[in-house]
């Protein structure tokens, strides 16, 4: 019995449901995201498509099997960007860059005026924890440990339990 559908299956679920929950922790929550919480979700941006390529062409699972594994991979580089930045919100080391703001034009005064009304995010500072784990720690365990099992379910051995 083969475990594409599930590996497809979570390709798909695993990157939907850490967007939906970091768009809801900023629209619902007021949790608003620092440059390092923007990094974390563009992998998953990209992961979506791709495993909605495989379900596509699920008739050829070569290829089915190729757009899952670039999705795990996506995934993984949001674990791993995830990881990083929980490093950086508990102090154990520094982030590359400042968190920004980039104000979208007009006159002198309209760029004030968005700019002192944009909200400060540091990267530094976990805004919200569970258990002593903060949002970009979640999802970089999540992230990650999801990767994993499918890269596991698309093994040679995976494939054919």
């Amino acid at each position: 019995m083969s475990r594409l559908p599930l590996a497809r299956a979570l390709a798909l679920l695993l990157p939907v449901a850490l967007l939906g929950g970091a768009y809801a922790s900023q629209y619902i929550g007021g949790l608003h995201p620092c440059e390092m919480c923007w990094w974390q979700r563009y992998p998953h941006i990209a992961a979506i498509p791709l495993a909605l390529l495989a379900f596509v062409t699920k008739a050829t699972p070569r290829t089915s099997a190729a757009f899952i594994a670039l999705a795990a991979m996506a995934i993984a580089v949001s674990g791993g960007i995830g990881l990083f930045h929980a490093g950086v919100e508990y102090g154990w080391w520094e982030g590359l860059t400042a968190c920004s703001t980039t104000p979208t034009g007009g006159s002198a005064s309209d760029i004030l005026t968005q700019i002192m009304a944009t909200p400060i995010t540091r990267c530094d500072v976990a805004p919200w924890s569970l258990l002593g784990i903060s949002l970009a720690g979640y999802n970089g365990l999540l992230s990650l440990g999801g990767a994993v099992a499918i890269l596991a379910l698309l093994s040679k051995k995976g494939r054919h339990a």
